[in-house]
């Protein structure tokens, strides 16, 4: 197939180069023209806007964005809308929120245009071992994106599959990305009381390394776990500050609207959450109150 990728960070290119490999055609756009020129050495072609990238492609047209979730994403399909026709495809392979998948596949929807959410997992390994693709749309649009799906995945017959209709598979991702902060914060729990358990001196990368083979919490998450502490034993020069990027936010709430227990996953995005507070007045507030009531010492700063 031949299809536009919008969006050539890490992950759009190099799905886009997994594409290429795979014998499919790829014209790239990105607002860099260093991005641009990178995939186009890499036996792309290029396209310097979207009005060029939608000219370049054979109708009907196949587009996949990989731009980030909101306004970003949004802006990219208004300037779509107009540059496309009846039966074209857009595959959003970024982290949106699923509401608004549903809501711009209703929009699409009205100009006959496939609008398809692809949950997309794989990171910056992608490239060589494949994606995880959580696909929500229409079926027979997802069925005409076969071949896409199945080069992009880690095998033809695994690791894809359309999940249900429109919004389903950025879903399902949220959901995916609420799992990932619960282990994260599982494992990062673990090694640190290993590491104080200071009279034993235990080797971290040795214990993550033990836990890889044959362990019930081996993953790969933990094979990452294991290759950072090999690389930064004592996570020297790292500030211990957490970003997140929306998804297990979005995973709280929608558990607390179904009702649905979840206090893995809430507590492991409080606990980024208060990665980031330096000067933490409810934990002076709460020595403060210790003082009044007990006489408890203060530390002072």
């Amino acid at each position: 197939m031949k299809l536009g990728m919008i969006g050539l960070g890490r992950m759009g290119a190099n799905m886009a180069q997994r594409l290429m490999k795979d014998g499919h055609q790829v014209v790239g756009f990105d607002p860099q023209a260093a991005a641009r020129n990178d995939l186009q050495n890499k036996g792309a072609q290029s396209a310097d806007s979207l009005t060029a990238l939608v000219a370049a492609l054979p109708s009907p047209r196949t587009l996949w964005l990989m731009v980030p979730a909101g306004a970003a994403t949004d802006a990219s399909l208004d300037a779509l809308l107009p540059l496309l026709q009846a039966s074209d495809t857009i595959i959003d392979g970024g982290n949106s929120f699923y509401k608004d998948s549903m809501r711009r596949a209703a929009r699409f929807a009205e100009r006959d245009i496939a609008y398809i959410d692809s949950g997309t997992s794989g990171g910056i390994w992608g490239l060589e071992e494949g994606y995880s693709l959580m696909i929500g749309g229409d079926e027979a649009a997802v069925e005409r994106m076969r071949p896409i799906f199945e080069s992009l995945a880690p095998a033809k017959d695994r690791g894809w599959a359309r999940v249900g209709p429109a919004g389903a598979g950025h879903f399902a991702k949220m959901v995916h990305n609420g799992i990932e902060y619960g282990m994260m914060q599982a494992y990062a729990e673990g090694f640190s009381i290993l590491r104080h358990k200071t009279e034993f001196a235990i080797d971290l990368q040795q214990v993550a390394e033990i836990w890889r083979y044959g362990s019930v919490v081996r993953s790969w998450l933990l094979d990452l776990t294991a290759d950072a502490l090999k690389k930064n034993p004592d996570m020297s020069g790292i500030a211990p500050y957490v970003a997140d990027s929306g998804e297990g936010r979005w995973t709280v709430d929608e558990a607390i609207e179904l009702n649905v227990p979840a206090p893995v996953i809430t507590q492991s995005l409080i606990e980024r959450l208060r990665s980031r507070d330096k000067d933490s007045f409810s934990d002076k507030l709460l020595s403060a109150m210790r003082n009044e009531f007990g006489g408890h010492p203060i530390k002072k700063e």
